[in-house]
């Protein structure tokens, strides 16, 4: 693989894995050693792709696939992250309260609602990404919507507009 594709891999899908493993693993360094393999796991196993639909299909299962894997290591279940035993926190970066809402949900609703408003994929793509039925993913994005709702309008966070949130 020449530099100039590496390039474009790396430019192009290493945000995405970072977002897709944070949501997973709500830790950062942890997402950024996913984000590593991920990239070096397609750089190394000289697997070609049709379109870059497929390419793009390929990192994100392999993200997810990353993520099971670590979170069923015995190193994984036996650490503590950083941010719970440093007295002093560091600044936050500025969040969305959407988005905080969003990390709150059910990892498949999480996961579901990410895919489909972040990234654009349709309930049949997602289900292909996720290896679920297409009726499961349709009611994780379903009940997702409905626990956000909830919430938002509960706490009063923000006011949802219509059809923000909903197709």
């Amino acid at each position: 693989m020449d530099e100039k594709e590496v390039r474009r891999i790396v430019e192009t899908y290493s945000d995405m894995i970072l977002r897709i493993s944070y949501n997973y693993l709500q830790h950062t360094f942890d997402s950024e050693d996913i984000c590593q393999t991920v990239l070096l796991k397609y750089m190394t196993n000289g697997k070609t792709f049709d379109t870059r639909e497929h390419e793009k299909s390929w990192i994100i299962r392999t993200t997810i696939n990353a993520c099971h894997d670590l979170k069923r290591s015995a190193f994984f279940k036996r650490t503590v992250s950083l941010e719970a035993i440093v007295e002093k926190e560091a600044p936050v970066a500025p969040t969305s309260e959407l988005l905080d809402e969003i990390k709150k949900l059910p990892l498949n609703y999480r996961i579901s609602i990410y895919l489909h408003y972040y990234e654009g994929y349709s309930v049949k793509e997602i289900s292909a990404i996720m290896d679920k039925p297409i009726s499961a993913v349709s009611k994780y994005l379903s009940r997702g919507r409905q626990e956000l709702k909830k919430s938002l309008t509960r706490d009063n966070v923000i006011n949802i507009k219509a059809g923000e949130l909903y197709e």
